[in-house]
């Protein structure tokens, strides 16, 4: 069935179709899989499937067709996406207003999107420990192990290193307004952790190598990559390709937080409150 990781309960709730952005890059449908895989093992009460927007199969038609197949009244739609650019405020929505003359008996309702939710800031943060922090250094008890918080005060646990600096990496866009509201990703990453950090677009200024060397004018010794990406794809392999001289860390991802705020979303939806159990 598209999109459907494993067959489960559907019961009286909606379903959840989660939509990603979708690549040519196998490697990025893996990765998606394997998040909505996790949002499904989370919540085995709901019917959770995985749909893209492009590029990648199954299409939100086929995923929509089959859910109005099954005999689903009501399903809803959380945009696996970092903002909500193009794709969330046109692309998707025509996509569902389609569906909705094809099957008028099927409710749906489209979740906002994941946006730069605290938690993600968390999990960019846990990222780049994971690439940073070396075994001995969690055995002598330089660094916690990794959590999924993503609020509050700045976390001393984070970086006791006051040389590192991260460049953190997005996509970019065309319009200046929305660089600067992704460069905030950056300044709370640095708020939560105290570490220095600088924001980079994969499609445009400032590109990687300036941040890096921003950070290295900031007296940041060891810089690095932070990945502000869900999966990987052409876009990352441009960035190692761009700074093969720094470590770069692994994309979101399966991250736990992915699954708290898509679940999240999704009750927002609805207007229930969230349970993480049937």
């Amino acid at each position: 069935m598209p999109g459907r990781p494993t067959p489960r309960s559907t019961g009286n709730a909606p379903a959840l179709i989660a939509v990603a952005h979708g690549s040519r890059d196998p490697r990025s449908a893996a990765t998606m899989h394997a998040v909505v895989e996790q949002i499904a093992a989370a919540r085995p009460d709901l019917d959770v499937r995985l749909a893209f927007l492009d590029l990648s199969a199954p299409s939100v038609d086929q995923v929509v067709d089959a859910v109005a197949a099954e005999g689903h009244s009501h399903a809803v739609v959380v945009p696996l996406l970092l903002g909500s650019a193009f794709h969330a405020r046109v692309d998707l929505p025509g996509l569902l207003d389609a569906a909705r003359a094809r099957h008028p008996r099927l409710r749906m309702t489209q979740a906002d999107v994941l946006g730069a939710d605290a938690r993600l800031i968390g999990a960019l943060r846990d990222r780049v420990r994971s690439a940073h922090v070396d075994e001995p250094a969690i055995l002598h008890g330089l660094i916690a192990p990794t959590s999924c918080s993503g609020g509050g005060a700045p976390d001393a646990a984070s970086g006791p290193y006051p040389s590192l600096g991260v460049a953190v990496a997005a996509v970019g866009s065309s319009s200046v307004a929305a660089n600067a509201r992704t460069a905030e990703v950056a300044r709370r990453l640095a708020a939560l952790t105290g570490w220095k950090t600088e924001i980079c677009f994969a499609t445009t200024e400032p590109t990687v190598t300036e941040a890096v060397t921003r950070l290295r004018a900031r007296g940041a010794e060891e810089v690095l990559v932070a990945p502000w990406f869900l999966a990987p794809g052409l876009l990352t392999d441009r960035l190692i390709a761009a700074a093969p001289d720094v470590v770069h860390a692994e994309v979101l991802g399966p991250h736990p937080a992915l699954t708290d705020i898509a679940l999240n979303r999704y009750h927002a939806a609805i207007g229930s409150p969230l349970s993480l159990s049937a």
